[in-house]
């Protein structure tokens, strides 16, 4: 299927879709739980629930966000037997999601692990749109379910979140009207958001690659970084997680200087060096 840019949102299947994830930065987290719902012609045509496992323990302060536990995981299947189907679930469709870069990010990395081509999909962000197109005191999910007076379910649960962010969506398209083209929904977006924008193990950028072996392979890396106390001179970081984003790409570590977590973004690394 090739997306018509012209054409009205409502022409093409849409899936909303979540994440629940072990902690917010990918190649050090998981995502623990996956939900999507699949629309058509008026109508939800397909639904796509699961908890998965993931390869190391889930800690107290994740627990606390969205309520999963290590024995609810403890028998889930695994991300490599589930993300086939996924993929398939979404496929020729117009794919949404409340801060799509969060969840995109994490989906395009296992659907990379996996060695399977990227779906066709017209990638959308319901928090960036709704931004532009309606008025709730802030754009959280849970506060505009709330705001909206939407079916909201369980908070931070993937299923019932991303069936709110499609009725979001909805709300959306409503105040375009006539003119909810995929065309105008993405220039209210205003960020292009594309798989292409969100490759780690498969691209082509030598720097984010380096970096993301050695968040895999726990290495330390010694780079030059241009802010800080310690301007331009070398440190050592330990990479935990890489965060693709539209205003800049980063790498979350632990500086060796103040052993303190940090952001590093990638643009601003000067120089870089494997160390151990």
């Amino acid at each position: 299927m090739k997306f018509d840019p012209s054409k009205i949102w409502s022409e093409y299947p849409v899936v909303a879709f979540d994440t629940e994830t072990s902690g917010p930065y990918p190649i050090e987290s998981e995502i623990i739980e996956l939900g999507a719902v699949k629309w058509f012609n008026g109508e939800i045509v397909g639904k796509f629930q699961t908890l998965l496992k993931p390869s190391s323990e889930l800690q107290p302060d994740n627990i606390r966000i969205h309520s999963i536990t290590n024995e609810m995981v403890s028998d889930a299947p695994l991300m490599n037997s589930q993300i086939l189907n996924f993929c398939e679930f979404i496929d020729n469709s117009i794919l949404i999601a409340h801060h799509a870069p969060f969840d995109i990010g994490f989906l395009t990395l296992d659907i990379e692990r996996a060695g399977l081509n990227f779906p066709n999909c017209y990638l959308l962000c319901t928090s960036l749109i709704s931004r532009a197109l309606l008025p709730t005191s802030n754009h959280k999910l849970q506060t505009m379910i709330k705001e909206l007076k939407l079916i909201g379910g369980d908070a931070h649960r993937a299923y019932d979140d991303a069936y709110a962010c499609f009725q979001v969506f909805q709300k959306s398209c409503e105040k375009l009207n006539e003119s909810a083209t995929l065309e105008k929904l993405s220039a209210v977006q205003i960020k292009k958001i594309a798989w292409d924008n969100y490759k780690i193990l498969s691209s082509s950028d030598h720097k984010l690659k380096s970096f993301a072996r050695a968040a895999a392979l726990k290495k330390t890396i010694q780079i030059v970084y241009p802010a800080g106390s310690t301007k331009s001179k070398p440190r050592t970081v330990t990479v935990f997680g890489i965060v693709r984003n539209p205003d800049g790409d980063y790498i979350h570590a632990l500086c060796g200087i103040d052993n303190s977590r940090k952001r590093f973004y990638l643009n601003k690394i000067t120089d870089y060096d494997v160390v151990n």
